[in-house]
């Protein structure tokens, strides 16, 4: 501050505490970063490998050793009885233009397994599959469609007990296997879900009249898990 009389200088001194304040303030401020500069973490900023949507182009044999097809099926329309079939086999073929992929799936209907032995032999009886005259499951299709990022559907024919019927097969692809032995086929993994009435194939007359009386809905509920191998690359 300047003195008007004088035109000297004068020093005023400041309150002690102001100074240990602006002092305090100011090294706070040299090792203080705003949030909006401060950089993310590592983790925060690596991207996640995403799955692609189908594998590479290729035809794959089904692996029976590591594929499996699930059902439920209604009882008394308020409870669920819950089988697999532990025969697959088959072939999908993958081509980069939708409307050629394909799939190929066989089941033996002679490995149905509910964990009760007396059901299932029912099962294989004439009143359900009748393994005796028919042997196994087909489930074929030709042109697959998006449903969402990463699922498909397709509207293959699925034929049981003697009977051809459409049946869409939501899938998605889950992945290759990255532990795959050097000179090895590609390993790749699918999983699929559909649903169906027992009626339509003409099984299941007890159950039709006493256990799912006259709904329209599906009554049986179809998972597969599928894990199969591109073919052997020829030398």
């Amino acid at each position: 501050m300047i003195n008007r009389n004088t035109g000297r200088t004068i020093v005023k001194r400041l309150p002690d505490f102001f100074v240990v304040g602006t002092l305090f303030l100011a090294i706070c401020a040299g090792s203080w970063t705003p949030a909006v500069a401060q950089q993310p973490p590592a983790t925060s900023v690596q991207k996640s490998v995403e799955t692609p949507a189908l594998p590479a182009p290729e035809t794959y044999k089904i692996d029976p050793r590591h594929s499996f097809a699930y059902f439920s099926a209604w009882h008394h329309l308020v409870g669920r009885v819950r089988g697999r079939f532990d025969q697959v086999s088959g072939t999908i073929t993958v081509s980069p233009d939708p409307a050629a992929c394909s799939v190929d799936v066989t089941i033996d209907v002679a490995t149905i397994s509910t964990q009760v032995s007396q059901r299932d032999d029912d099962l294989r009886s004439d009143s359900y599959f009748d393994v005796k005259k028919f042997l196994t499951m087909t489930y074929q299709g030709r042109g697959i469609h998006r449903v969402s990022a990463d699922l498909w559907r397709m509207d293959g024919s699925l034929t049981m007990h003697g009977v051809t019927k459409v049946v869409p097969l939501t899938f998605k692809y889950s992945g290759v296997f990255a532990d795959t032995e050097p000179n090895q086929p590609a390993r790749v993994a699918f999983h699929g879900t559909a649903a169906t009435k027992r009626a339509e194939f003409g099984m299941g007359a007890r159950d039709n009249s006493t256990e799912v009386g006259n709904s329209t809905a599906p009554d049986v509920d179809i998972e597969i898990d599928v894990e199969a191998d591109a073919k052997p690359t020829t030398p």
